[in-house]
């Protein structure tokens, strides 16, 4: 592992505005292929210490990652992963997307614990809290029937902060089991889980694109 080991500085400030408070982290935003997942980790401030090496997923390799799955869900007072399919992103946009499978982690959250104060995002722009223009083809039971507590963003959150660390190893975790089971015709997800490897994009050419594949975006090979 390269890079910093996440720590609780964050965290805990923000504990102490109000609890629970929720971490949260997207995983598979940038892909050609597959669903987005955002994982969610809730801390009331009554928790033990973190696991050791907590940091962000990208950082670990999935042996470690896998290591840490259960530590980090027996830290927690409560943990979920949203989804967003690849249908979804191609109708509503990918950050319509990213708010539909944050809000549906965070719904799992709240039905837990019965209540969320505060949740912190990794990043710089809040993609969660609710806009007008977002989601306005959306409409009925699509969404959520939720309210989205006040949003705090951080960059680099999954990398320093402990608890969007715990969600990121979470979100990565589930998103890759999902795509490595796929059926595959020759796109080889479970090496390049549905991004833009060398392989995925040669595979492209040659078979199109599947049922899998981001429609609404520019993929390399394939012509709209």
């Amino acid at each position: 592992m390269t890079g910093k080991v996440a720590t609780r500085e964050t965290e805990l400030q923000l504990l102490a505005q109000g609890a629970p408070l929720v971490g949260m982290d997207e995983v598979g935003r940038g892909a050609l292929a597959g669903p987005v997942a955002v994982g969610a980790c809730a801390l009331t401030g009554q928790e033990s210490h973190p696991p050791e090496g907590l940091a962000d997923s990208k950082l670990l390799s999935a042996h470690r990652r896998a290591q840490l799955l259960l530590p980090v869900r027996e830290w927690v007072s409560a943990y979920a992963v949203g989804w967003a399919s690849n249908e979804e992103i191609d109708r509503f946009g990918i950050i319509a997307a990213l708010r539909l499978a944050g809000m549906r982690a965070l719904e799992t959250i709240i039905q837990d614990l019965g209540s969320v104060a505060l949740v912190l995002l990794d990043g710089s722009y809040d993609w969660l809290s609710y806009s007008e223009d977002l989601f306005a083809e959306l409409d009925g039971p699509v969404l959520p029937q939720i309210t989205v507590p006040p949003v705090v963003t951080k960059v680099k959150a999954d990398t320093s902060c402990t608890i969007v660390a715990a969600a990121s190893i979470l979100a990565k975790v589930a998103r890759d089991e999902f795509m490595c089971e796929l059926d595959d015709p020759g796109y080889g997800w479970d090496k390049n889980k549905g991004y833009a490897s060398a392989a995925h994009i040669e595979a492209l050419g040659r078979y199109g694109a599947s049922q899998l594949h981001r429609r609404s975006w520019r993929l390399p090979g394939v012509s709209k």
